[in-house]
Formats: structure tokens, C-alpha cells, sequence
């Protein structure tokens, strides 16, 4: 059997030292993983090859569509290196940034190799370091080189990296070193891009003319500039990343989760998957068990209606990957279960679109409450009908049925799709309810006696021509012949 997830919000894993073994891969499937996250920042293109061609083999072991997405590093902005090695200070310290990193820093002087972020600053501009644990402020400004005052911290040590939360920096998100990964990942077929460092729409436009089509784009959000432009970053983007880590250092902590909440429901109501990311069983990379404070930290992202959780290094390098997956499916299957999560999701529909296919997938939605079918049955090739219906946020299943394989595995992402690659397209109303039928008996989504609600489009097998809604009862033939199908009915 299939694995069917008795759970409709998504586990992303991140693969590393501890998870990129067959065997351990398989577990971690096994366990809840419905995407894995390779991580450009760390690794070879050779170990992250090796790692996608053990999925490709899971993929075809367990009989299920598993996404991939490739993370690419983004620019790394890091002081220079100091004479003795680190520095100390106090608040009210003045220290100069220059870029002459050719000479070693000392208790006065910080070298930063990137003159044109020197050029950038301004008088009253935030300098964070080391994460942000040191803060400084812009006072003093000339030629090639700037003074900041300490604000708070009391220690730099070589190569620490640094922040500068309120000035859009002059820089692409994409380094050499990412374009090289880019061209990598998307010959080998990720399924996902994600982008890091992304500051203005114009960033998401380099990276597609890159992409060409070949794989979907995911946004990282972790730049307050790129919070700034959220709904046009949103709509650019096919899928959003809540990057906490880097917005927890740029902006301030107690934000954080009203803009986590605003990036959910931004991307839903435009009908993007979305993820929350960093640190969500951060404790399990050492303790077999998490915090109660992380519990709820998963949990309310599921209540908040989020695609997917993520695990960083609790999956990539922490001592039990395996165990917390498995808390985290847990945790999301609890919460799913508990009827204040429907309230709070209905509470918050998003807004209906204004094409023929929303118009068809929102009556699928409300039909399938109204018959009490066991799923809604999407056909969609490029994904977008299956995006549709998961922006509703069902209480049912969603069957999405593809005959293309890399719709299937981007599909993984999304609330509530369990995904099947078929090899053929159908080309009657007898075929669409025959298939649809089989499929969802065969995958365990419903039985003899079960309605289903499916949407599709005519002509058949053309992108973007979702114009079908039809129900029917699973006859007690299983497969089913055109005979078993009865209550059927057309919109």
C-alpha cells in the first residue's frame, strides 16, 4: 500500500551528515518526510548528487511522488580576520569598517571585504555581528570607511558574520558559487529553488530567467526589506520559505510571530505552499524528546493553516532524526484532530479567484461538505488545479492525478494533496470517473459507498482548463467498471 499520510499539513526535512544514507532516508520517509531539503550552504554538488539519486531510488521503492528542493547559500557577509584572533569591547565603543581586508583588525578597526556595502551605509544604520549578538551603531562616515558606535555585545572574533537589517543592499542573491549550484540542481531535476537573501521583486526575476522553467521557485523570507514587498514577493514566488533564523537576527524577536502569521495567510490567500523553518525541535538535535514550548511552536504554525513544518539540523546533523519526525507528524496529527483546528480554519477562508477553475474548485470544496465525499479528486497537469483546492484548506483528502511525474513530487508540498502519477491521459467522462475511482480506492483515500468530488477540464489533457465538477459513488467493484458508477452528476 502506498503511504497515506493520515495528516494533511506536510513534513520538510533537511538532509545532512546524520539522514543521507539509503537506510536512513527510507526512515525518515517512513517516519513523515514528504519533501526533502538538500542545503547548498553545506556539501558538495557531488555529495548532494549522491543524496538525490538515493531519493529517486526511495521514490520508486515506496511507489510515492517525493519533492526535492535545492537551497541555494546566497551571499555570506562576514567580517575579516583580527590580529590576536577576536577583539573585546563595551557598549559606547567606537570601532572603523573599512575594506581593507589585506590588513589584519585590531581592537580599534574591523576590515569588511565588501566595500560596496561600506558605500551603502548610512549615519544611523544598524551593524549586527556574530548573529546579533553584537550591535552597532553608524555615527561617523568618509571615504572608503565608516565609525559605529556599540550598542550592545562585548566581543568580534575572526570571520563572524554581519547583518544590516535596514538598508537594501546593493547585491543579487545569487553569488557564483550559487549560479554554479543553480545550474546543478536543476539539471539533475529538484523539483525546487530556493532562494535566499531575496531583498526586491527583481531578485525573484533573475533567478527565473536562470531557471527557465525548470523547476519551481521558492522564496526565503528573511530580509525585512523583502517583508516589505511580501504580497508582490508572494505572487512572483510559486512557493514561500518563513526563514526565522535570519528574520529573528534583522528584526526584532517579539515580531516574529505576527509576521510568521501575515507570510501564512499572504501565501494562502494567493494559493502558495508555505513553509515555517528554524529551529522547531531545536532541542532534539541532542535530547530524544523536544521542549514543550517547541510542541507548540509546531503546533501553532499547523493551527495558523501552513503547507509545511521544517527540520534543519535536528534531521541534517542532530543525534535523532528519525525521532523527530516522528514528533513533529505527532504533533500535526493531534492538532488536526482537535475540532477548534477546523474552526480556526474556516474562521479564515481565502478569498475565491476569479477564473472558471476557482469557480469550479471552490464548488468542489463546498460540494464535497454538502455530499460528505471521502476526497476531491483534482486532474491537473501543471499543478495549479491542485494548488487551488488546497488553498480551501478541505477537510477531506485531495487526490491530485498527473501524468507528470515532476507535478507530483511539487504537489508533496502542498495541504492536503496526496499526489499520483499516472502514465496515461484520459480522454472521456468515462475514463475521468473510472480513473479517479480506482485511484482513490487503490491509494486508500476511500471505498465502496464513498462519494468523491472530482474537478477536471475539457478539452482533456490541456494545462489551465479546469471547467468540470462531478460527483460520484464508488460502486462495490473494486476496480470499478463504468457500470459501478452511479449518482453522477456535471457542472
Amino acid at each position: 500500500m502506498p503511504q497515506k499520510r493520515n495528516r494533511a499539513t506536510k513534513i520538510v526535512a533537511t538532509v545532512g551528515p546524520a539522514s543521507n544514507t539509503p537506510e536512513k532516508l527510507k526512515q525518515l520517509f517512513l517516519a513523515g518526510v514528504d519533501v526533502f531539503r538538500l542545503n547548498f550552504s553545506h556539501g558538495t554538488q557531488a555529495d548532494h548528487g549522491t543524496v538525490l539519486a538515493h531519493i529517486r531510488r526511495l521514490e520508486e521503492e515506496v511507489g510515492r511522488p517525493i519533492g526535492v528542493i535545492a537551497d541555494l547559500q546566497g551571499p555570506k557577509l562576514r567580517i575579516g580576520r583580527f590580529a590576536d584572533g577576536a577583539i573585546t569591547f563595551g557598549p559606547g565603543k567606537r570601532l572603523r569598517f573599512d575594506a581593507d581586508v589585506d590588513r589584519l583588525g585590531d581592537a580599534d578597526r574591523v576590515p569588511i571585504p565588501h566595500p560596496d556595502i561600506i558605500e551603502a551605509l548610512t549615519i544611523g544604520s544598524t551593524v549586527l555581528c556574530d548573529d546579533g549578538k553584537v550591535r552597532l551603531k553608524v555615527v561617523e562616515k568618509g571615504a572608503g570607511w565608516l565609525d559605529a558606535e556599540v550598542v550592545s555585545g562585548t566581543r568580534l572574533s575572526n570571520n563572524k558574520g554581519f547583518n544590516i537589517p535596514d538598508v537594501v543592499l546593493p547585491l543579487s542573491p545569487l553569488t557564483e558559487k550559487d549560479r554554479a549550484d543553480l545550474a546543478f540542481a536543476v539539471e539533475k531535476g529538484v523539483e525546487w529553488i530556493a532562494l535566499s537573501f531575496v531583498q526586491r521583486p527583481e531578485d525573484i526575476h533573475e533567478a527565473r530567467a536562470l531557471i527557465q522553467g525548470r523547476a519551481a521557485v521558492m522564496l526565503k523570507m528573511e530580509k525585512p526589506a523583502a517583508v516589505e514587498h511580501l504580497t508582490e514577493l508572494v505572487e512572483l514566488s510559486d512557493a514561500i520559505m518563513v526563514a526565522r533564523g535570519d528574520l529573528g537576527v534583522e528584526l526584532s524577536l517579539p515580531e516574529l510571530p505576527a509576521i510568521q502569521k501575515r507570510m501564512i495567510a499572504e501565501s494562502r490567500r494567493q494559493g502558495r505552499p508555505v513553509i515555517v523553518a528554524t529551529q522547531m525541535l531545536e532541542s532534539m538535535i541532542s535530547a530524544p524528546v523536544p521542549t514543550r514550548a517547541e510542541v507548540s511552536d509546531v503546533a501553532t504554525a499547523v493551527y495558523e493553516g501552513t503547507d509545511c513544518v521544517m527540520l534543519s539540523a535536528e534531521s541534517a546533523a542532530g543525534q535523532y532524526p528519525v525521532e523527530a519526525v516522528s514528533f513533529m507528524d505527532d504533533i500535526i496529527r493531534h492538532v488536526e484532530r482537535d475540532p477548534g483546528y477546523r474552526q480556526v480554519l474556516d474562521a479564515t477562508q481565502a478569498e475565491w479567484g476569479k477564473t472558471i477553475g476557482d469557480a469550479v474548485t471552490k464548488a468542489a470544496y463546498q460540494t464535497a461538505l454538502a455530499v460528505d465525499a471521502a476526497a476531491i479528486v483534482a486532474y491537473t497537469l501543471s499543478g495549479t488545479t491542485g494548488l487551488r483546492a488546497a488553498r480551501e484548506r478541505p477537510p477531506v483528502p485531495i487526490l491530485g492525478i498527473t501524468t507528470r511525474l515532476e507535478t507530483a513530487r511539487r504537489l508533496a508540498l502542498s495541504y492536503g494533496v496526496h499526489a499520483v502519477h499516472v502514465a496515461e491521459d484520459i480522454h472521456s467522462f468515462g475514463e475521468m470517473v473510472d480513473r479517479a475511482v480506482q485511484v482513490a480506492v487503490e491509494q486508500g483515500l476511500a471505498a465502496p459507498g464513498d462519494r468523491l468530488a472530482i474537478t477536471a477540464g475539457v478539452p482533456f489533457a490541456k494545462p489551465g482548463t479546469t471547467n468540470i465538477l462531478r460527483v460520484t459513488t464508488i460502486g462495490d467493484t473494486t476496480p470499478p467498471s463504468k457500470h459501478d458508477v452511479d449518482a453522477t452528476t456535471t457542472a
